[in-house]
């Protein structure tokens, strides 16, 4: 990739990328899609999506190895420092039974995921597993570092995180909406943590949050976070269970297909603790999470560089349809979890 041979191609792709991601990141900033919660990732694979449909055969097909990149290795990068969006501090503002909530929600929604995907739906498995990730942890940055493990082609992911969007939008709108009815039975703090441990992305948590008070925002963000640290642990189970996958049921032997253990979710753990002690000041870890979030952007960029429309035909509707259950069962375990550990 970085070859002598192939470097100013794969720097010429990898450039293309951060031009979009930077016009993607100045999109963002206006009000139009401030007001609507749209953030510079959601506008990355949407301008990767019109420049593959449009001007992508009048660049040459020698960049995209540096597209291939910036989906693939710059992603891990920045899943590690997304470590700095959390600390341990924060799990013990909200307490043991949120940490018991998130793992419920996670563990429970992807194995439902799981199931209904493949035995109920016959979808592709790999599609499931990512609108599983997605929809129990923390939406599209979820999607993208399991695209990584399992290595599925890129059209999967975008899929996954269209459902992502779609419903992560869904819920953001409609739970505030709920609240203020009195369709939900919680104080403040319970409502925080209920917002917290069912919607999709973060953006969706802050802006559902600060549409009712400081102070469900305040926990909806904590608890997210509880979800969000849960992806690495999340990573390794992937992975060593597609190692086992690989061994021939016969003979124990492994087979020849490599799978990628995720030493970036190590890491991811690694910086979670580093942010806990607090060693780097304020700012610096607010400039750490801009960049951070130009790389995430610049992951679905290419992302969406690297898919075309003629590849949703294949699937259908069945992957609307999971990520529509899921919606159901976040909304409504959720609920009950909240009830019942919350007091």
């Amino acid at each position: 990739m970085f070859t002598s041979k192939n470097r100013t191609n794969t720097m010429l792709g990898i450039f293309l990328v951060a031009v979009l991601a930077t016009f993607a990141t100045l999109l963002s900033k206006l009000s139009i899609f401030q007001d609507n919660n749209i953030g510079p990732l959601i506008i990355g694979i949407i301008l990767g999506l019109i420049y593959a449909h449009t001007v992508s055969e009048k660049f040459p097909s020698s960049w995209k190895p540096g597209i291939v990149f910036s989906t693939k290795k710059l992603l891990r990068v920045a899943i590690i420092f997304y470590g700095f969006r959390l600390t341990f501090q924060d799990i013990s503002d909200v307490g043991i039974p949120s940490v018991f909530i998130s793992i419920l929600i996670v563990v429970l929604t992807f194995l439902l995921a799981l199931y209904v995907g493949t035995k109920v739906l016959k979808m592709d498995k790999e599609i499931t597993i990512l609108i599983g990730a997605g929809s129990a942890i923390c939406g599209a940055a979820a999607v993208l570092a399991t695209e990584s493990i399992i290595n599925a082609k890129p059209y999967k992911s975008a899929i996954a995180v269209a459902t992502v969007v779609l419903f992560g939008t869904i819920g953001m709108c409609l739970y505030p909406y709920l609240f203020n009815i009195g369709f939900y039975p919680f104080t403040q703090t319970q409502m925080g943590i209920y917002l917290g441990a069912t919607l999709h992305e973060v953006a969706n948590v802050v802006a559902a949050g600060n549409m009712l008070s400081e102070e469900v925002a305040k926990y909806a963000v904590i608890e997210k976070m509880l979800r969000v640290f849960l992806l690495a642990p999340f990573l390794l189970v992937i992975a060593f269970t597609m190692v086992k996958a690989t061994r021939n049921a016969v003979t124990g032997k492994k087979n020849k297909t490599k799978v990628q253990m995720p030493w970036f979710a190590f890491m991811f753990m690694v910086v979670v603790v580093f942010n806990s002690f607090n060693f780097l000041p304020l700012n610096a870890v607010d400039i750490i999470n801009e960049i951070d979030t130009f790389l995430l952007t610049m992951a679905m960029t290419g992302l969406g560089i690297g898919t075309h429309i003629n590849q949703f035909k294949k699937v259908g509707l069945k992957p609307l349809y999971l990520a529509s259950i899921l919606f159901i069962w976040l909304m409504f375990a959720g609920m009950a979890f909240v009830q019942v550990l919350i007091v």
